[in-house]
């Protein structure tokens, strides 16, 4: 198994754990996105700083060299992923902006711009706080096609802030196999035993590869997206399975396994998914100080003398925003009436209607570009 691929793996379901230690909560985030964003960072860590990040990112495996396989690797990567002329849209948007009293290393903004696509810009934190705020979201609203326009709120920067980076990411894709408007109808989402909220359901008969998981009582269903290049895969647990079950024995190897697409059955199956759009938006400090962390936010102990050669630069701001809508044409577009559509028990079905989690796969990596948990309408 590719090392990268396994660390980034590993690091995405050590997140959704921590970010999803409310079982009741909706989750959604990238996790291609914010290791490139923090990969880009360790660049420039050395020390105990560095190490901290190695553990947090699960990179152990893949660092050598002094951390260029890394590096390479996701730049490989994040080629791979952003590439023009698919039939999807994915924009990933990394910067870093810090405070121009720093000097901040030719060395450093060269590494960011080739291995990450990515700036490193200085602005007037002390000076112009608030410009350099409305600066950063213009910025982000312009890389993710205009559906990130508040990155940072009001007040998230101050004239002490040192460095900050941003990080964002925007998909829009098709189904390979699209569901008719017409047959989505409201039913209930079972969201705890007690408790039920009506959902948009979608509805299709179709072919697709689905298999089950006897270890965790879950069913595994993939779904294409046009050409085949990204896919969406849900866990649905039986209804008698609680989803904080599922999350707390999946680890990479196991996601990998079970996920394994020469193992699934393809099968004509009756697929219920709700129409649903998540938007989350993550200060990752604490998140990133429980996975071990916690020096880049120190101001007297983080050691980033590989991006300035002034002492006294600290990470003061992690925030990740990521946004997601699921409907009958894929991710993104307008809403639908409904019309009636009568259960039919002869072939399999697929029935989404409580808690499930959700991860979207590119599958010439592997790599993990959205994982989410829909808990709650």
């Amino acid at each position: 198994m590719d090392p990268l691929l396994e660390a980034n793996g590993t690091f995405a379901l050590n997140l959704l754990k921590t970010l999803g230690e409310d079982s009741s909560k909706n989750v959604l985030f990238s996790p291609m996105s914010i290791s490139s964003a923090l990969a880009m960072v360790f660049m420039g860590a050395k020390g105990t700083t560095a190490s901290q990040m190695i553990q947090a990112l699960s990179l152990d495996k893949c660092n050598n060299k002094g951390g260029r396989d890394v590096h390479q690797g996701f730049q490989s990567l994040l080629t791979e992923v952003n590439k023009t002329g698919t039939q999807y849209l994915l924009r990933t948007a990394n910067r870093l902006y810090g405070e121009k009293t720093f000097d901040i290393l030719p060395s450093f903004k060269d590494s960011c711009r080739k291995f990450y696509e990515a700036e490193m810009e200085e602005l007037d934190f002390q000076g112009a706080t608030e410009q350099s705020r409305q600066h950063i979201n213009t910025w982000v609203a312009k890389k993710t096609e205009d559906k990130i326009t508040e990155l940072l709120s009001s007040g998230s920067v101050s004239s002490n802030t040192p460095l900050v980076l941003v990080n964002a990411i925007y998909f829009k894709g098709n189904w390979q196999k699209q569901f008719n408007k017409e047959d989505t109808q409201e039913m209930p989402f079972k969201i705890t035993k007690n408790e039920e909220k009506p959902v948009q359901m979608m509805f299709q008969k179709s072919t697709f590869k689905m298999t089950y998981v006897e270890e965790i009582s879950t069913t595994i269903l993939l779904l294409p997206y046009v050409d085949n290049e990204l896919n969406m895969i849900i866990m649905l647990p039986d209804e008698h399975v609680e989803l904080s079950t599922v999350e707390k024995e999946i680890t990479y190897k196991k996601f990998i396994k079970w996920t394994r697409l020469n193992k699934m059955e393809e099968e004509e199956v009756e697929v219920f998914l709700p129409r649903f759009k998540l938007e989350e938006n993550y200060d990752m400090k604490d998140v990133l100080c429980k996975l071990g962390m916690s020096d880049a936010f120190e101001q007297d102990i983080a050691d980033f003398s590989g991006i300035a050669s002034k002492e006294g630069l600290f990470l003061s701001k992690i925030i990740h925003k990521s946004i997601v809508e699921v409907n009958e044409e894929g991710t993104e577009a307008a809403a639908a009436t409904a019309a009636n559509v009568a259960f039919r028990c002869m072939v399999p079905h697929f029935c989404a209607n409580h808690p499930f989690l959700f991860f979207i796969q590119h599958c010439r990596t592997n790599g993990i570009v959205f994982c989410g948990r829909f808990s709650s309408p």
